[in-house]
């Protein structure tokens, strides 16, 4: 049974490559989702949990994945700002559904959930400024200690691989996003994307095969 909000919520492990500049973007997004708003579904409760444990469950839910969202919204729109936004708004999103979407998930994990969430705002802000990111990652990506000549050529393999991305479907390039960004497995992969997991499986292998043939029509970037 999918999820209560997988139909469209946006109109109805931890893992990130970020650091520094992207870190102090994932406190600004943290900051944003005003979990104030759960005051005004206090009332609503329909499972006989109380009002404190539905808020300790979010909170949790909200500090064991924010960086996954958020690492999937700048992968996805390739602006910090833009990730920001929509990485708040699918947790707003994620709190109005949340006591459905526990009941209907019957125990299953809840990030192929809000990463469905984030996957139908990004659309939704892609239709809405009819754009899409000419570079999809920037430098607060490269985080660990190297030489200058290991950071450089870091920087142009990455920057390579990834407009090699950019420039498929949009399904496989979601795809993976989900599988190497945020190391899902096809599993979830297929509950975020609404599809079988043959499917996804078969989604993945042809992306990468598709990835593989960009890159080398691309040549190598050094």
């Amino acid at each position: 049974m999918a999820y209560a909000s997988e139909e469209d919520p946006a109109s109805g492990s931890d893992e990130s490559s970020s650091s520094g500049e992207g870190d102090a973007s994932v406190d600004s997004a943290t900051q944003g989702v005003d979990l104030t708003a759960q005051q005004d579904q206090a009332a609503g409760s329909k499972t006989g949990k109380s009002k404190a444990k539905l808020d300790a469950e979010f909170s949790e839910l909200y500090r064991t994945h924010l960086r996954d969202v958020y690492s999937y919204a700048y992968y996805r729109v390739g602006d910090h700002h833009d990730a920001e936004d929509l990485t708040e708004q699918t947790f707003l999103q994620a709190y109005r559904h949340f006591e459905r979407a526990q009941r209907e998930s019957r125990g299953r994990p809840l990030r192929p959930w809000l990463i469905r969430i984030a996957h139908n705002l990004a659309a939704n802000l892609y239709r809405d400024r009819s754009r899409k990111p000419s570079s999809p990652i920037d430098d607060t990506t490269i985080s660990t200690p190297r030489t200058t000549e290991e950071i450089v050529e870091g920087r142009e393999e990455l920057a390579h691989v990834l407009d090699g991305v950019s420039k498929l479907p949009d399904d496989r390039r979601e795809a993976l996003i989900m599988r190497f960004a945020l190391d899902m497995d096809n599993r979830e992969i297929a509950r975020a994307l609404g599809r079988s997991e043959g499917a996804t499986k078969v989604l993945i292998h042809r992306a990468i095969r598709q990835l593989e043939d960009v890159l080398r029509e691309g040549g190598n970037p050094r």
